[in-house]
């Protein structure tokens, strides 16, 4: 008997070690490492980058000056180049100071008297847009998830290692592109659901819970192959974009740079082609959504037969103030006024905005989004961690009714157009400029 109590009490230690490792194993896959960076705030402004500048002051601050000047006078001629075809593109330094909501530093080089950089200057859509004769609205895609495939040392990665090709997708400015990207970066079980296998896969059933749970419409797979010649050196990266759960081929290129510290520059490039050829396969209508990946088929009056359906006489005998026959058989007649017809409210797209002080935040908003009765989904489309985010929500009803429906689960509500803006009691708001509108 004793021998027996011994041997389970070591089969009891066996189990509960091998319960343990595999504990660590989930907890180390999930999160022993970084596996990538969240996404800039990409707002709608026009964006003009590489602008270089080379400029010489009394000393450093008014080289930084100057060097900032230059480059949004010739950021204006680029993006009137760009948009009307012509080089007639002279503003004052006032009036570009007014239309300039933001300059990007690349890189820069700050002596006593010299500055030298590359810079990126990003315009006010509705007051530069006045002036090139560019409308404010633009159409945008579907929202679109994006999987980046990255091949290196003939293994492919996505969220597995925080990877060049993710850190590209992450800092690319994507406000004055068609492609509505929703871009992921491998927390919780991203990792473990965005895999380079998921690619292959081709399971609708499948498909439509991953984009359900990122508020995406379809999928987006751009991926890049890099060859070495030899460390630090040469390298070459081919890139193919690609489409949809049956990984549809769209377009191939290839870009190449003589060392390797150059490859980020490279992926950037890169991104900006990937970009118009997803613009370009939108407009064409090459890419766009599969009925199968619709998870619900809206439901249309116009498509029912009412021949089907004795609608006319009940109608009007309801109206006549004559009831018809209950499940008693009695038959007996009431009057009852006319009731109004139900009518049947189609689903609303809002924008609403959202403080988000940590990553905890992002997920309470939604889940409270998704808590009120009508919202069908709800998704961050932007994120911008210490500032605003904004969420995608698809709501049953007015935006009126959303707005008091959250003012009674305690947020405070302000609403514009077609956009909400969400706080709770005693949060201080984040200033404007984080916000990704």
């Amino acid at each position: 008997m004793k021998i027996l109590t011994k041997f389970q009490i070591k089969i009891a230690a066996g189990i509960g070690i091998i319960m343990a490792l595999a504990g660590a194993v989930v907890f180390a896959q999930l999160e022993g490492v970084e596996r990538g960076i969240a996404p800039l705030a990409s707002t709608g402004d026009f964006e003009v980058t590489g602008v270089e500048v080379d400029v010489r002051g009394k000393n450093a601050m008014e080289a930084r000056q100057k060097g900032w000047e230059e480059a949004q006078r010739k950021a204006w001629a680029m993006l009137y180049k760009r948009t009307q075809g012509g080089s007639n593109a002279r503003l004052s330094d006032g009036a570009l100071n007014n239309i300039v909501s933001a300059i990007v530093v690349e890189q820069e080089q700050i002596g006593p008297k010299r500055y030298i950089a590359t810079l990126g200057v990003m315009f006010d859509r509705a007051r530069a847009g006045s002036i090139l004769g560019v409308g404010g609205k633009r159409l945008r895609s579907p929202p679109l998830l994006v999987l980046p495939i990255m091949w290196s040392a003939g293994s492919p990665q996505v969220f597995e290692n925080r990877t060049e090709w993710q850190k590209a997708w992450a800092r690319f400015r994507s406000g004055d592109s068609a492609i509505d990207y929703v871009r992921a970066y491998g927390s919780d079980s991203e990792s473990l659901v965005l895999t380079a296998g998921q690619a292959d896969r081709r399971d609708r059933r499948w498909w439509r819970t991953i984009l359900d749970q990122f508020g995406a419409a379809d999928v987006i797979i751009p991926i890049v192959r890099l060859d070495y010649e030899y460390p630090g050196g040469p390298v070459t990266g081919q890139f193919t974009a690609r489409f949809g759960p049956d990984n549809r081929f769209i377009e191939s290129f290839t870009l190449r740079v003589e060392r390797s510290e150059d490859i980020p520059k490279m992926l950037d490039q890169g991104i900006v082609r990937m970009d118009a050829i997803y613009s370009s396969a939108v407009s064409r209508g090459v890419l766009k959504t599969e009925k199968s990946l619709i998870i619900d088929d809206p439901f249309s009056l116009d498509e029912l037969d009412l021949a089907d359906f004795d609608v006319e006489d009940e109608a009007e005998d309801i109206g006549n103030g004559v009831s018809v026959s209950g499940n008693n058989g009695t038959g007996a007649s009431e009057n009852r006024p006319s009731l109004p017809a139900p009518q049947a409210s189609a689903a609303i797209t809002v924008t609403v905005q959202f403080d988000t002080p940590d990553a905890g935040a992002v997920g309470r908003g939604e889940s409270s989004l998704r808590s009120v009765p009508g919202v069908s989904s709800a998704a961050t489309s932007s994120l911008a961690l210490g500032g605003v985010s904004v969420m995608r929500v698809s709501y049953g009803g007015d935006i009126a009714s959303l707005a008091a429906a959250l003012r009674a689960r305690g947020w405070q509500v302000q609403q514009g157009a077609n956009a909400l803006r969400i706080t709770r009691p005693g949060e201080t708001s984040a200033p404007n400029g984080g916000s990704n509108q």
